[in-house]
């Protein structure tokens, strides 16, 4: 399922020294909870459609329930992560080519390396490859504090995606199959002339809390040069929706 993000926030854009801010103001509780439960098993859970069509209901639900984070730190980074992946795929000419949360050591640790890697696939030789390296933080209260800790992650490897976390993307696109997809990756990883336009960055918040300030005042500090892509959505809800999202995808409360 795509998510529809018209159905469920208004938006609002600004310009701060060039780079786009969108805002996203939640309008529509039921619905946001009922399209972003809908992509949890997607998320998680890449042989869930295979369980629920070979041993029925029961059984899927039983084994996405497990694999379905508990605490509510975890809950609200891993739905953050989602939301974000959710509006690359929607809003901007990149693709996030695997679900990372697929692969989570455990249902309530954290993963490591880039919260999320939008990829542009050339139709060439893969010269003309681009990412979107994204750092995507859920809170509560939003601060500066957790913005400019996003942008310490965003300029992490001279601003580049991390070399563990386009590893772990190849990986798994062959594994499942995308050769040329993950030859493309690894063509970019080990090529010594990355041009600065072959990278493009994404902040994206969500929280209870309106996002713009601390957006806008990052924008104004950014010094480095790569295109910046910045997303603030603001629910006043944000954790009750964290709550039935993961209840209705069939995890704990």
């Amino acid at each position: 399922m795509t998510v529809d993000f018209n159905k469920w926030t208004e938006s609002e854009d600004h310009s701060v020294k060039g780079y786009n801010i969108t805002l996203l103001s939640v309008n529509n509780n039921a619905e946001a909870i009922t399209q972003l439960a809908e992509t949890i098993p997607d998320h998680f859970a890449s042989q869930y459609s295979t369980i629920l069509k070979r041993l029925g209901k029961p059984r899927a639900a039983a084994y996405l329930s497990e694999k379905l984070p508990t605490t509510k730190q975890i809950k609200s980074g891993d739905l953050g992560e989602i939301i974000a992946t959710e509006y690359i795929n929607a809003h901007t000419n990149f693709e996030t080519p695997i679900r990372r949360l697929r692969w989570k050591d455990h249902r309530n640790m954290s993963m490591r390396g880039d919260d999320a890697i939008g990829v542009y696939f050339p139709d060439n030789n893969g010269e003309d490859i681009a990412f979107l390296k994204v750092e995507a933080k859920s809170a509560q209260t939003l601060s500066q504090g957790t913005v400019d800790e996003a942008r310490k992650a965003l300029d992490n490897y001279e601003g580049r995606p991390s070399p563990h976390s386009l590893t772990f993307i190849a990986d798994r696109l062959y594994k499942i199959g995308e050769t040329k997809k993950g030859d493309y990756i690894i063509l970019f990883q080990t090529s010594v002339d990355i041009r600065d336009d072959q990278v493009e960055h994404m902040l994206f918040t969500y929280s209870a809390n309106s996002p713009e300030n601390f957006l806008k005042s990052d924008q104004v500090s950014y010094k480095s040069g790569y295109c910046q892509n910045t997303v603030g959505v603001h629910a006043n809800s944000h954790t009750r929706i964290i709550n039935d999202v993961f209840f209705l995808a069939g995890g704990e409360e």
